[in-house]
Parts: C-alpha cells; sequence; structure tokens
C-alpha cells in the first residue's frame, strides 16, 4: 500500500501542463488489500461507476426471464450511454415489454452524448425525451424490478423506497459494511448515491468478480452481469467511449464501468480482483488512463494496446498533435 495518490500528467510540448491526482484501490473478495493509492478509506460518491452493483436487484427479481429480456437490457442496466439510436430503441421497445413508456422514467431528459446524434434529431425536428438520458437503461432496470415485485412505480427514485432499499441491502452484502449507515446525495439522475469508502466499493465490485463468498442468487446475477457487460459492450456506453472499448477488448478478463466526477471501477474474474479508483478534480479523461494503467499493471492489456491507452494524444481542434497524456513516474515508475 501506498500513501501517494495517483497521479496523471497531461502534457503541451516538453512541459508537464496539468497534473490529476486520486486515489485507488485493488481488493480481494474478502477485503483484504492488493494495492492502494492515497486514502482509500474516503468516503467517495460512486455515481454511475456502481450501476453494475445496482444492476443485481434487477437481475435477481426474475424480471429477465418474465419479460423475455436479454443480455443487451442487462448491459443496458449498467450503462452510462451516448443515447444513440439502439440504445433509445432498446429503452422504448423494454419499457413497452413490460407496460410503461418514457413517461414513467424519473431520470430527466438531456441531449444526446454525439452530435451526430443531435444532428438526426435536428433533421427529424425531433426532441430528445428521457430515453436518451444516460441511465434510461439502469431506471428501465429499476422500473421493472418494481412491476416484478407488484410495488408501485411512481417514486422508484427516493431513498426509501423498495426499489432502493433492494439496492442498500445487495450493497451491503457486497462490500461488507451496512449500507443504511453511509450518508448520501442525490445523483444527476435523481436516485440516491451513497458515500462509500473506496475501499469498500472495491471489495463490491471484487465480490462480484469472484463470487464463491456470495449467496447462490447474488453469485449468479453477477455472473449475469459480468457477462453481458462482455456480450454487449456497445450498450454500456457507445461509439467511441473508453467503456466499451475495454470490454470490448478484454471481453471475459474484465468488466469496467465509468462514473461522473472521476470514477471508475472495475471486475477482474481471473484474478479475482476488484478496482476502485477517484480522481479528486473529477475529470474523467484521468480516471480513464488511470484504470488503463491499473488493468496493465496487473497484466490483462495486450502489449500492443498499452501505449495507445496509457499514452493517448491531446490534439488541438485542427487535429495537430500538441501533447499527451499518461501516468506519472512518481506512481506506478
Amino acid at each position: 500500500m501506498s500513501a501517494w495518490p495517483v497521479v496523471i500528467e497531461v502534457t503541451r510540448g516538453p512541459l508537464v501542463e496539468s497534473r490529476h491526482e486520486g486515489i485507488a484501490a485493488v481488493v480481494k473478495p474478502d477485503g483484504t488489500v492488493v494495492a492502494s493509492w492515497g486514502d482509500i478509506d474516503a468516503p467517495i460518491l460512486p455515481r454511475s461507476a456502481n450501476k453494475p452493483i445496482q444492476a443485481m436487484a434487477f437481475v435477481e427479481s426474475g424480471a429477465v426471464e418474465r419479460f423475455g429480456l436479454g443480455d443487451e437490457h442487462i448491459a443496458l442496466a449498467c450503462a452510462s450511454h451516448n443515447g444513440e439510436k439502439r440504445h433509445v430503441e432498446t429503452v422504448r421497445a423494454w419499457l413497452k415489454t413490460i407496460g410503461l413508456d418514457e413517461g414513467d422514467l424519473e431520470c430527466g431528459t438531456h441531449p444526446p452524448r454525439l452530435q451526430a446524434s443531435i444532428e438526426e434529431l435536428v433533421q427529424e425536428n425531433a426532441l430528445p425525451t428521457a430515453a436518451f438520458n444516460n441511465c434510461s437503461g439502469k431506471h428501465s432496470g429499476f422500473l421493472s424490478t418494481a412491476v416484478a415485485f407488484g410495488e408501485p412505480t411512481r417514486g422508484y427514485i427516493k431513498y426509501d423506497h423498495p426499489v432502493q432499499k433492494r439496492l442498500r441491502a445487495v450493497m451491503t452484502d457486497l462490500c461488507g459494511s451496512n449500507a443504511d449507515d453511509f450518508a448520501y446525495g442525490t445523483d444527476g439522475c435523481g436516485i440516491p448515491t451513497l458515500a462509500t469508502p473506496l475501499r469498500s466499493l472495491a471489495r463490491a465490485m471484487a465480490n462480484m468478480a469472484e463470487p464463491s463468498r456470495l449467496s447462490n442468487k447474488h453469485a449468479e446475477a453477477a455472473a449475469r452481469i459480468r457477462a453481458a457487460i462482455s456480450a454487449e459492450p456497445f450498450m454500456m456506453a457507445g461509439t467511441g467511449r473508453f467503456c466499451t472499448r475495454i470490454n470490448a477488448l478484454l471481453p471475459g478478463t474484465a468488466q469496467i464501468k465509468t462514473g461522473a466526477e472521476g470514477v471508475f471501477c472495475g471486475m477482474l474474474p481471473a484474478l479475482g480482483l476488484g478496482i476502485a479508483l477517484k480522481m479528486w478534480d473529477g475529470a474523467g479523461r484521468a480516471a480513464e488512463v488511470a484504470m488503463a494503467t491499473l488493468l496493465g499493471h496487473f497484466g490483462v492489456l495486450p502489449s500492443d494496446k498499452k501505449d495507445e491507452l496509457l499514452h493517448p494524444p491531446v490534439r488541438n481542434v485542427v487535429g495537430l498533435l500538441v501533447g499527451e497524456m499518461r501516468p506519472a513516474t512518481s506512481w506506478l515508475g
């Protein structure tokens, strides 16, 4: 373990122009810390990085079987997607299958992430709807769970709704601490986001990666979620996104998930490890390089991909190469 932080540098010409600092933990299912940097007992808000954990209750509810859902729906329940056509159409069809529609989503509306998708809306003289929200798959999973259990769908985002109580129960089982005791804030899509010690978040991911310590119900759900992420990496994010690229590159070897404000989580099932990291300045670009660095450090990145993932280029608006991002030598040497 190291008291030194995660450090990602951004260069411009010969100079280091920016430095992003953070914390990271790599943990076994029993809570043993394999490696760490910085204060891993600091509580952080996981944001969307813990969506695979939140999808556990959806898979365990029986909704997948009841409504004839597949890997694409499970992956979408774990996703922070671009709002591309396949994402949106899948959400709309999914809601119809469970007897609901976009009006039942409580995640709010925002434009799609990609310029091409925005231009499509303009050409169609249409406006984005809640299905375009990057969290609409997760919310569809929440609604499916409520329908499966015969619960009210209205207010499913509230802290005391049965849907959210189940999420905290799963988190308690996976991370080894009572999630009901965690402080919480409100996430961008309206649900509670639990202030979780980074060490505990990494342990939860480790238990999903290697779930032999869990109940059969949890273990089966974790395996299905890992398989769905590997089978449907596009649904996890979309065109050009880091999550989609890594999950497609390492099917069965690693399953990773980003979250807002510089958070990243990962499962390494072959090694039985979970990863959690947080960049304190909230920089997603730095969190991506930090996750790639950890994947490389633990030997799961192909050698021919390391340079492009650990040293992504920095280009200006005309496409000229002006620098790079990289892990600082003070971090991993």
